[in-house]
């Protein structure tokens, strides 16, 4: 199977891949290699995939129409998987439009690419965040998450409504994946992770937002990009929406404890009250953010058995799962199971 992914030299996507690669499937990898974070760490990830057989990369930014419609063009891909976007809550306050040329105007043309060039199904990242101000945990496909509080959610849950209507008039087969807060090796270095690590191991104070109030579900890459290819082979159809499911198990953690562990990892013991300076809740930034994981692990198959970690900080250089017992992302499935 002949599949385009998008933001290639990614964390996920890079994962994303490897794991299409290791199956047998060709792979044609897109990024612009953009100077968000460091290149050279988005060159490595592909240093890992070009000399593989089966993989080629095309630099190209979303945001060329011309050349994305070349690329579908010349390509006639099977599947697509859309994970290239303008990432980070923080930096869409500093400058929005990298946002709406990334993960508007570029979506835009992967959506324009499939819908002329007979992809069988579309598979697309959006996240968490548009969930936004919504306080009922957990979150569910089911609330009308209407309310984001970052332009980056904005621009996401707008890639969502695009991908519905592409869906709905072109019979499109769509399916949006709402991740959760994504960890493990290659990670982005932006990420509260690394900058934790960054931080302990260069002797420095660590933010802590909101007075270490907030709870977050964090999820494995590996596991994510389990969920992606699987994903990926269940082809959207037109059908009812499935009914509200109770959530699955979750392992959440409040941020402080989380950081004190992090710091005895890392090579402390560091104490908590004098190494980490507090900061009040950041503007655009929900306070806590939970999967309802059980209804995702439905839609993927009822047998099959899909892994899933939240928070495995309790063994940070190894990146361990904390758990097996089902992948979380909630699902957000324009097709035979709709969004809100």
């Amino acid at each position: 199977m002949k599949v385009l992914v998008t933001g290639a030299a990614g964390f996920i996507g890079s994962t994303v891949a490897r794991k299409l690669l290791d199956r047998g499937d060709e792979v044609v990898g897109l990024d612009n290699l953009n100077a968000y974070y460091d290149p050279k760490l988005k060159e490595a990830r592909l240093a890992r995939l070009t000399p593989r057989a089966g993989f080629r990369f095309t630099k190209l930014d979303l945001a060329d129409a011309a050349g994305m419609a070349a690329l579908f063009k010349a390509e006639r891909f099977e599947r697509v998987v859309h994970l290239a976007a303008q990432a980070g809550v923080r930096y869409s306050l500093e400058n929005p439009q990298a946002y709406v040329d990334s993960n508007i105007t570029g979506t835009l043309n992967v959506l324009e690419g499939c819908r002329h060039n007979g992809v069988q199904h579309l598979v697309y990242a959006s996240t968490s965040s548009v969930y936004g101000s919504t306080t009922s945990m957990p979150f569910s496909v089911h609330q009308a998450a209407t309310h984001p509080l970052s332009f980056y959610a904005a621009t996401k849950r707008a890639n969502e409504l695009m991908a519905h209507t592409y869906a709905a008039l072109f019979r499109l087969p769509v399916t949006g994946l709402r991740f959760f807060t994504v960890y493990g090796p290659w990670g982005r270095p932006d990420m509260a992770l690394f900058l934790f690590t960054k931080n302990i191991m260069a002797g420095k104070p660590i933010d802590v937002f909101n007075h270490g109030h907030h709870k977050r579900d964090f999820t494995f890459v590996e596991d994510i990009a389990e969920g992606v290819v699987r994903s990926l082979d269940r082809i959207a159809t037109p059908g009812p929406e499935l009914g509200q499911q109770q959530p699955g198990p979750r392992h959440q953690q409040r941020a402080v404890p989380g950081l004190q562990h992090r710091q005895q990892q890392a090579g402390g013991p560091l104490a908590l009250h004098r190494d980490a300076r507090e900061v009040p809740r950041e503007e655009s930034r929900e306070e806590h953010a939970a999967a309802a994981a059980r209804r995702c692990a439905r839609i993927r198959s009822r047998t099959e058995k899909i892994w899933s970690a939240m928070w495995a900080t309790s063994r940070p250089p190894r990146w361990k799962r904390a758990s097996r017992r089902s992948w979380t992302g909630t699902g957000s499935t324009t097709g035979s199971e709709q969004g809100p």
